[in-house]
This record gives C-alpha cells, sequence and structure tokens, in this order.
C-alpha cells in the first residue's frame, strides 16, 4: 500500500471491498455493499454488533486507504458539549484580561472580541470533523455512541441534520463538505430511531471460519498453517459456548501472536490454559474452558479436523 493513498472514493462495490482489502479488512459482499453506498450518498453508517468484531476498525482502514484524517470522538456516560464539540481556553483568557488592563486597556467590546476569538478556541472532535483540512474531509469516527445520554444523541442528531454547530459567540460553523461519518454502538442500550433514520444501517457479526482464518494470515504471517486452523476452530466453537464474553477477532490474532511467540505448533491442554488470558478477559470464563468445556472443545476440533483432511 502506498504511503499516501488517493483519496477518490471507489466507483463500485468491488472496488470498495478491494480498497477494504488492500487494508488486510476483510468484508463480505453486504458489509462492502453497505460502506460503497454510504461513500457515495454521503450519509452517516451506523454499525452495530458485539464488542470486538472490527466495527471501528472499519472508520481507520477507511482513514487510511482513502488518505483522509481520522477524528474519533470516544463516547462515554456524561459525555457533553464542552468534551465533544468545543470549549474556550479559560486560563488563557484570564491571563489576555489581566494583560490588557495592565496595559491600561478599557474598552469592553474590543477586550471581548479579542477573547473570543479563533485563538482561544479549543477545538474538540465535533468541531474538527467539520473543519475541513488539507481539502479532505475526515473520517468521523463516533465510536460506541450507545454509552452516552439520550440529551447528548438528540444533540448528535442535529449535528448530522445539517453538518453544522453554532458558537455564539463566533457563528455558525459549517463543513464544506460532510465527513465519512462512522458511528458504533455494542447495542448495551437502544439508540433513537430518529438518528438512525439519518444513517445507513449494518450488523456487523463475527467472521466465519473460512473469514477469520484468512483473516489470521494475513495478520499474523508467522503462524503456521496448521496451528492457524486449530486456533480459528477453536474460537469459533468457543463463541457457541454463551460465555459471559465471547473472544472477539481482535482475541483470536492476539492469541494465535501469542502460540507463535511461544513456538507452538499445535493446540495442547496445557498450552490453552497457560495462554488464555490473551483471549478470554473474565475469570468466570477462563475457569470454566479450564476445566472439562476446554478439554471437550479440544477434542471435538481435532476430530473434525482430522476428518477434513
Amino acid at each position: 500500500m502506498s504511503d499516501a493513498p488517493s483519496s477518490a472514493l471507489p466507483a463500485s462495490i468491488d472496488e470498495t471491498i478491494e480498497l477494504l482489502a488492500g487494508e488486510d479488512y476483510l468484508a463480505g459482499r453486504s458489509l462492502g455493499t453497505v460502506v460503497f453506498l454510504a461513500l457515495r450518498m454521503k450519509r452517516p453508517l451506523f454499525l452495530e454488533g458485539d464488542a470486538g468484531v472490527g466495527k471501528t476498525e472499519i472508520a481507520k482502514v477507511l482513514s487510511k486507504a482513502l488518505g483522509r484524517p481520522l477524528i474519533r470522538l470516544q463516547c462515554y456516560e456524561g459525555l457533553d458539549v464542552s468534551s465533544a464539540v468545543y470549549e474556550w481556553n479559560y486560563p488563557a483568557q484570564m491571563l489576555e484580561i489581566r494583560l490588557s488592563e495592565a496595559s491600561g486597556v478599557t474598552d469592553r467590546g474590543r477586550m471581548e472580541a479579542d477573547i473570543f476569538s479563533e485563538r482561544y478556541l479549543i477545538r474538540r472532535p465535533v468541531l474538527q470533523a467539520l473543519s475541513m483540512e488539507g481539502g479532505k474531509a475526515p473520517v468521523f469516527l463516533i465510536d460506541e455512541l450507545d454509552r452516552t445520554d439520550e440529551a447528548f444523541e438528540a444533540f448528535l442528531l442535529e449535528v448530522l441534520s445539517d453538518y453544522q454547530v453554532t458558537i455564539p459567540e463566533i457563528g455558525t460553523v459549517r463543513a464544506a463538505e460532510p465527513p465519512i461519518v462512522i458511528i458504533t454502538t455494542n447495542r448495551t442500550r437502544e439508540v433513537h430511531d430518529a438518528l438512525k433514520r439519518r444513517c445507513l444501517y449494518h450488523w456487523v457479526d463475527y467472521p466465519d471460519a473460512t473469514q477469520e482464518l484468512e483473516i489470521i494470515r494475513r495478520k499474523v504471517p508467522g503462524c503456521n498453517e496448521a496451528l492457524s486452523r486449530q486456533v480459528v476452530s477453536y474460537v469459533q466453537k468457543l463463541r457457541t459456548l454463551d460465555l459471559f464474553k465471547n473472544p472477539g477477532v481482535a482475541e483470536t490474532i492476539d492469541w494465535a501472536t501469542a502460540l507463535t511467540e511461544l513456538d507452538r505448533l499445535a493446540l495442547d491442554p496445557e498450552t490453552i490454559s497457560d495462554t488464555l488470558g490473551t483471549l478470554l478477559k473474565y475469570q468466570d470464563d477462563i475457569s470454566r474452558i479450564q476445566g472439562t468445556d476446554g478439554k471437550r472443545v479440544l477434542d471435538e476440533i481435532k476430530a473434525e479436523l482430522l476428518a477434513a483432511g
């Protein structure tokens, strides 16, 4: 991949899939279609799915592939306008006021115009995303929107309607070109229909075994083929066990990397027990897999792989 990729948008679904694949993101036809349409129609893309399925990665990959800056708004409970949009540099403003008073400036209108200017404006992610720099509209990632409250969701709906925000002291800032907006949610709560209607929607699921094996081949090239197949088969089985937190694609990659670093050529009960912390993140899940469930899964995948040749 070139260090300075073209910012031209893909002209077809196939080109979109190839664009993502060029950055080692393997997208199925349905995902490739909705990404293509979001880019062409200039509509936000609303991605929903379990944690760890690669929703956030889509925004990162588009940023790299299209050569556009990535602006990320990480959502959390209590997120407000000052953290998400803009705020004033109050310490610098106070210092400027004292310096002006010390130098004998008494014109309050002039003083106010000076301190409420671009010089003292701190741009947060929303304002950054609307302020195109370098001639390219950025990729604007609104990550884990379901963590915020409904008040911020309503504000965001207003922003996405016209791609503008109003700063009382300065005026309205409007995007010269709408950013490429990617919204993700882990579905810890339902997002209001009004916002979803502004977007194109896609449910991002875990990859199937064939896709996940290809991901391992690309991301962990040092992992031998036999071990890669065992790792993918094992993880695919774990996702059927109703664990507290199923391992995501990132955890599969981490596990394959860890096993490669340990020079393992195949899975065995001891190796699985020793390395589960790279794959599972909750002790109850680890304890369960270190017990009879883990051995049963290993026996099943070895029998299946042996039968498949």
